[in-house]
């Protein structure tokens, strides 16, 4: 099997980054690490949320129903905002993405405003 030589010559005309979108890449990044962070941690805290959502989902068979009502509705959001394929790539899967930075954002204006973290 030959080796086509040109192989890469349709890539010729491809530019690297610019210094602007590395910076920005970098700080989409920031953001989402502080909005995963702090989620994690309300989540795990000693009164976190974790701990309050399991506790009123297992007072009442009513709130289980709610709650796999809940579940099934993510997983349909799941399967809406998914590519079937995969070599396609649509806006809204980058919405979770822009949660989470809204979300670390929040979390470093409070940082900033109040001088400590929220936890």
């Amino acid at each position: 099997m030959a080796r086509d030589p040109n192989k890469y010559s349709k890539n010729a005309d491809i530019k690297p980054e610019g210094k602007l979108s590395v910076l920005l890449a970098i700080l989409r990044l920031v953001l989402m690490l502080i909005g995963i962070f702090g989620v994690a941690f309300e989540l795990f805290r000693e009164d976190g949320w974790l701990s309050k959502l399991l506790g009123d989902i297992f007072n009442s068979t009513t709130n289980m129903l709610l709650a796999a009502l809940v579940l099934s509705g993510l997983w349909l959001m799941n399967r809406w905002i998914s590519n079937p394929q995969k070599t396609q790539s649509r806006g809204i899967g980058d919405i979770p993405m822009y949660a989470m930075m809204a979300v670390g954002a929040y979390y470093l204006y409070h940082l900033y405003s109040s001088g400590r973290l929220m936890f």
